[in-house]
């Protein structure tokens, strides 16, 4: 990443699949990064042993983002060790299936507060810092069922939609303070979540993709670190797909 200046990095959820990738990609860049978890301690200190094995600096920091208070005091660690966070991506999720006419509130709920609100906590608290320093990168993970929708995926798509709007309407509140606000809208990724499907949902699932396949994680992670480069510094309020087609 010629010419571009190690920064202070947080990645939520960078335990396992695309957040895994995308920390271990902005170490490799010189970034220093905070690899957050939730529940998976285990995982996330194997992806800081890894980076650090590689000369990379990173820390693991536990914090649920659905609660405020726990967001909050993951972030204050993350700026207590690397300095005020120049680089976030809000990539943490989760998926709570059922149709509509089967869906539970709690379901609803944790979904909402899990993609969207935790995308809100983690921004609404870097954010002023970004400002002050006149230089920030945000990128929110969001999908492309967000676009398209998908059968039993009412309250996922609508978290993943909400993560538009938010995501536009702060690239235009702060674009003029050097920051850029972009969403990355994956499509059907090897990860522990998809691992889950069937076979019967996997070869329907198949039919929506021109490609063919699944992606991985590192054809994600990719587009994520340039979002957050100054090559694409002219490049803000957008939504990315990396789907192989599928939103076509």
């Amino acid at each position: 990443m010629s010419g571009n200046t190690p920064r202070s990095a947080l990645v939520t959820g960078a335990s396992r699949g695309i957040g895994r990738a995308t920390a271990m990609r902005l170490a490799a860049n010189g970034h220093r990064v905070a690899v957050n978890y939730n529940t998976h301690e285990d995982e996330a200190e194997a992806v800081v042993e890894e980076i650090r094995a590689a000369g990379g600096t990173a820390i693991a920091v536990g914090g649920d983002i659905s609660d405020k208070d726990s967001a909050t005091a993951m972030i204050d660690e993350a700026v207590a060790a690397h300095g005020a966070i120049e680089i976030l991506i809000n990539n943490a999720g989760v998926i709570k299936d059922a149709l509509l006419l089967r869906m539970k509130d709690e379901q609803f709920d944790f979904t909402m507060k899990v993609n969207m609100y935790g995308t809100y906590y983690c921004t609404h608290k870097v954010l002023p810092g970004m400002v002050r320093g006149r230089w920030g990168r945000i990128v929110n993970i969001s999908s492309v069922v967000g676009m398209r929708g998908n059968i039993g995926q009412s309250n996922y798509s609508a978290s993943k939609a909400a993560v538009f709007g938010f995501t536009q309407s702060i690239a235009k509140e702060v674009a003029t303070r050097g920051i850029t606000v972009n969403a990355v809208c994956p499509g059907y990724i090897y990860t522990a979540t998809s691992a889950d499907i069937s076979d019967n949902q996997r070869d329907t699932v198949m039919t929506w993709i021109p490609q063919g396949r699944f992606g991985e994680p590192d054809e994600v992670a990719p587009m994520i670190v340039f979002l957050t480069t100054d090559e694409a510094q002219y490049i803000t309020g957008d939504i990315i797909r990396v789907d192989g087609g599928m939103a076509i």
